[in-house]
């Protein structure tokens, strides 16, 4: 009953996420950032052991659940046989309607997730329903952490957590609010670390990433020497006013 549940999920995906893009306008392209000549954009999404990862815990719920369902029909079929056999069609309903869902779901939140990066930010995009974009400039990163737990480690994945400064005086108490974006799901999470530190220590920008570096000829480059020789200079002046007046 699981290959068969597993094949009809697959049909009834294709199916429904060829619904979502044309009918619900969900998005099947990467979110879109500005980029400007000479600047890099990187596209990327959770690796495919992400989805592996996620089709686990389907077939052990499948598995826990479906089975459950059966040793209950089992138990009804043997002490009431009449009312066993007219229950098998809700039974069979309750197993495998909840497997399809779920296994669409998955897909949906797997095929729907995209990360894009350019010199200045970071966006991460995830949801049908609801569409979720967080955006993250990168001189606002606090600090970058890896996490990975036994089974994901199976898998080959990661997820990287991206801190930013936190708004103080936020939520309902009063408290600080922490921001973080997490990049789930990817098979080379020190390169996307390392990559994201190397851009936040370029960064020379605010806002939304997305303004010009300040040129180099608007930066302050006076030192005390060029302030010394500019108060000698507002002093000369000053003795060639006095001396002026006096021959006047």
């Amino acid at each position: 009953m699981s290959r068969i549940t597993y094949q009809v999920a697959s049909r009834a995906y294709s199916r429904l996420w060829s619904i979502l893009v044309h009918w619900l306008r969900v998005p099947d392209r990467p979110p879109a950032l500005p980029v400007r000549t000479g600047d890099t954009l990187e596209q990327f999404r959770p690796a495919q052991g992400f989805l592996r990862y996620l089709k686990f815990w389907f077939w052990l719920g499948l598995i826990l659940f479906d089975g459950l369902i059966l040793i209950i029909w089992i138990v009804l079929i043997v002490n009431k046989p009449r009312l066993g056999v007219f229950l098998a069609p809700v039974a069979l309903l309750l197993a495998a309607v909840p497997d399809i869902v779920v296994y669409v779901a998955l897909h949906v939140r797997y095929d729907t997730t995209w990360y894009v990066m350019t010199r200045h930010s970071l966006r991460i995009r995830r949801g049908v329903w609801i569409i979720q974009e967080v955006t993250i400039t990168f001189e606002n990163v606090q600090n970058l952490h890896i996490h990975q737990g036994p089974l994901q480690r199976h898998f080959g994945i990661s997820n990287l957590v991206v801190e930013t400064a936190g708004a103080g005086g936020g939520g309902h108490e009063g408290k600080g609010v922490t921001n973080q974006g997490v990049i789930e799901g990817i098979s080379d999470p020190q390169r996307i670390r390392d990559l994201i530190l190397s851009r936040v220590r370029q960064s020379r920008t605010a806002g939304l990433g997305d303004e010009e570096p300040v040129p180099t000829w608007r930066r302050s480059a006076w030192t005390n020497e060029h302030v010394a020789a500019l108060q000698a200079i507002r002093d000369e002046l000053a003795v060639w006013e006095a001396w002026s007046r006096q021959q006047q």
